[in-house]
């Protein structure tokens, strides 16, 4: 199998280097340039002209990577890194998912059970296009958004009759069909989508009861309407509802093996409501009400006799209203003002009252531009939270044209996030994937449960640390440098620093004997992350073009380099048993974090004969995964998991006007690592085959 994927690679780059010699006009070039972001300043603005960070992902970049879930298309951007733990999550900036927000159409998606938001909930076969906002947006989307934002906008209405079907096909049985349908007629557009995908799931263990991950089925549906009832009132509405069920098995005993098994479900609904008044031509209002709520159940029995061995659920309720104003003052001035409140409802098995939240908010924004290669966004947003109190979240970011090819822009932003629910009475145990997290004040006596049901394997640390939590502020900043080459060398750099106090950090507590790992929180004292990130793309030929991506990343606990300074941190030999001072330069920093973070892809397209290819490497560095020595910092070659590639590559090929199948191989060299990285399945083929339709419809528009 080894030897037919290293084929499979020569044959992309071979095939791909033959069709570029004919060369052939860059119509993608021609459209990127008109293409325009919403998500930076809630407004839309031309991705060149951005003063904070930004990362467009496209429609036809989701359709060469193959992809059918959000995690497959995110882990391949720069800068952007994938944590199995306790669930994929994406961490920026050194962040832990928590602090990045992620939206669909500009409305946030909410389950945060442990504190990470299960990707795969999200089908791409109806994304428009993924902006991706780096740095803090706090002062927009409020203290969920330290670390950035990911909005999610997928198809709207469109003016001419269209549809598509996908089907698809890989490893592990994994079969995923959808279909969308977009029509208009006169004043009124509506679209449709809908998806359906399951697998056999898979076992990197073999020798330990039940799957890695169990068999499962989801459906996603998707609707959106829009009425326009006069050039200046529309109005839309738009509701999605996705829904899993998964087997779930494990073993509970040690000798003899104690088998439960059961299912386990989860529901995903939202609606969204927008009605956009242009009051006059400077002056457009919209009138925004979104409500989603999330739930979880599951039902675990023994099956000697059928009794029941653990019944759960989880449900969240998530309500805001929101009015916002554009004023476009002059050419020089545009205000963004708008206010809202939010109600948020958790209640779950393990609380004894459901547990309430609710905010007012307001913010304002000002881009003004006093020179025509100067602009300035200064925003601003007060919170007022029925918990933790008033929060104030400001930011300033600039953009400068120094040149034709060169630009450079600047962003500093301030905010604060309180411990949730979460992080404080969470109970949660995965009996699919065998994780387990607990809030700091249920963690003792989870641990205490697991011990006497067999099913601690090893605790690496004193879990009465992880006590007290305390609320969490920062500061962050954003520098960067953006090139364009006449040769068609495009380059950007962006060197950030967040400084933040009381960082609540997700760590590992204990193993469990299925290889699994306990989860909870703690305050590091003065944090910080720092880095750079670089992105360059180069046109080989009009038809190859080659892009790479670094990230460079340093994180670390101010308290711990005091302690190290100060010579007060040791550890143990195991063999020599030895105790010895730690030196500074034997600190790794904070846990789950990769110094380096590498990606190269190539892609190829010829029009003509519809013909697409792509070769894509993604690297990650190293990274401590747990305290093994139990000085509770990272400072030993065994807390570490080894560094690692994964190799992707597609082919596609037009066979009809309508018709197109693709091939291709995710981890072609089928890399595992089954301890430390459970959501990494090992070597996944697939095929597809898409149909495409559209049919002209008189141009009158929305």
């Amino acid at each position: 199998m080894k030897n037919a994927a290293i084929l499979f690679v020569i044959s992309c780059i071979t095939v791909s280097y033959g069709y570029s010699q004919t060369g052939l006009t860059d119509s993608a070039e021609a459209v990127r340039l008109e293409e325009v972001v919403v998500t930076a300043t809630r407004t839309e603005k031309q991705l060149g002209t951005l003063t904070t960070p930004v990362t467009l992902i496209t429609q036809q970049q989701i359709k060469a990577l193959g992809a059918v879930r959000l995690t497959e298309v995110l882990q391949e951007q720069t800068g952007l890194a994938i944590n199995n733990d306790h669930g994929q999550g994406i961490q920026m900036q050194g962040f832990d998912a928590d602090y990045t927000l992620i939206m669909i159409d500009g409305e946030p998606l909410i389950g945060r059970t442990a504190g990470t938001l299960a990707l795969s909930r999200i089908a791409v076969n109806n994304i428009k296009q993924i902006e991706i906002v780096k740095g803090p947006s706090s002062s927009l989307y409020g203290s969920e958004a330290l670390a950035g934002v990911i909005n999610i906008i997928t198809h709207q209405p469109k003016d001419d009759l269209n549809g598509g079907v996908n089907v698809q096909y890989g490893a592990n049985q994994t079969f995923n069909i959808n279909g969308k349908v977009g029509f208009r007629h006169k004043k009124l557009a509506v679209s449709l989508f809908a998806d359906s995908y399951q697998s056999a799931g898979y076992d990197l263990t073999p020798t330990v009861e039940g799957a890695t991950v169990e068999p499962f089925r989801n459906h996603t549906l998707q609707a959106k309407l829009q009425y326009k009832f006069n050039p200046k009132l529309k109005f839309s509405l738009s509701g999605r509802y996705f829904g899993e069920s998964q087997q779930q098995k494990a073993n509970i005993g040690s000798n003899p093996p104690v088998i439960v098994s059961g299912d386990g479900a989860q529901t995903d609904m939202n609606i969204h409501a927008v009605a956009e008044h242009k009051l006059t031509p400077n002056v457009q209002f919209k009138y925004k009400f979104y409500h989603t709520q999330y739930s979880t159940r599951s039902l675990l029995r023994y099956e000697q006799d059928q009794s029941v061995y653990d019944e759960s659920f989880f449900k969240q309720k998530f309500s805001r209203p929101e009015v916002v104003t554009n004023y476009y003052i002059n050419k020089q001035h545009f205000l963004t003002l708008g206010i809202g409140s939010t109600l948020e409802s958790v209640e779950a098995t393990r609380y004894t009252t459901q547990q309430r939240f609710s905010t007012l908010y307001a913010f304002g924004q000002h881009e003004w531009t006093p020179a025509k290669k100067l602009s300035v966004i200064t925003g601003l947003r007060f919170d007022q939270h029925s918990v933790y109190g008033n929060q104030v979240s400001p930011k300033l970011s600039a953009r400068f044209q120094a040149l034709p090819w060169l630009a450079m822009r600047g962003s500093a932003g301030v905010g604060f996030k309180a411990p949730d629910f979460r992080q404080l009475y969470l109970n949660f145990s995965n009996a699919v994937a065998g994780y387990s997290v607990f809030g700091t004040q249920a963690l003792a006596t989870g641990i205490e449960q697991l011990n006497d049901a067999g099913q601690i394997a090893a605790v690496f640390t004193d879990i009465s640390r992880f006590q007290g939590l305390k609320p969490e502020t920062s500061i962050a900043y954003n520098i960067g440098i953006e090139t364009r080459w006449k040769s068609g060398l495009k380059t950007s750099f962006n060197f950030f620093r967040n400084d933040v106090q009381n960082l609540i950090e997700t760590q590992i507590v204990a193993r469990k004997t299925n290889s699994q790992s306990v989860f909870s929180y703690a305050n590091l004292r003065e944090v910080f992350t720092q880095g750079v990130e670089f992105n360059g793309s180069y046109r080989l030929f009009k038809s190859l073009k080659l892009m790479a991506g670094y990230q460079y990343l340093i994180a670390k606990d101010k308290s711990v380099i005091d302690q190290l300074n100060n010579g007060e941190v040791f550890k143990r030999d195991p063999q020599t048993l030895v105790t010895t001072r730690v030196r500074s330069s034997e600190y790794g920093g904070l846990f789950n974090r990769s110094r380096h973070m590498w990606n190269v892809r190539l892609f190829y397209e010829h029009l003509p004969k519809g013909f697409n290819a792509s070769l894509r490497g993604v690297y990650r560095g190293r990274y401590g995964l747990a305290d093994m020595n139990n000085n509770q910092i990272l400072d030993a070659d065994n807390e570490y998991v080894t560094g690692y590639w994964l190799w992707n590559a597609s082919l596609s090929q037009r066979l009809y006007k309508t018709l197109r199948a693709q091939v291709g191989i995710d981890n072609l060299f089928g890399f595992q690592n089954a301890t430390a990285i459970p959501g990494i399945a090992g070597r996944l083929w697939y095929i597809r085959l898409s149909y495409q339709w559209q049919r002209n419809t008189p141009s009158k528009t929305l």
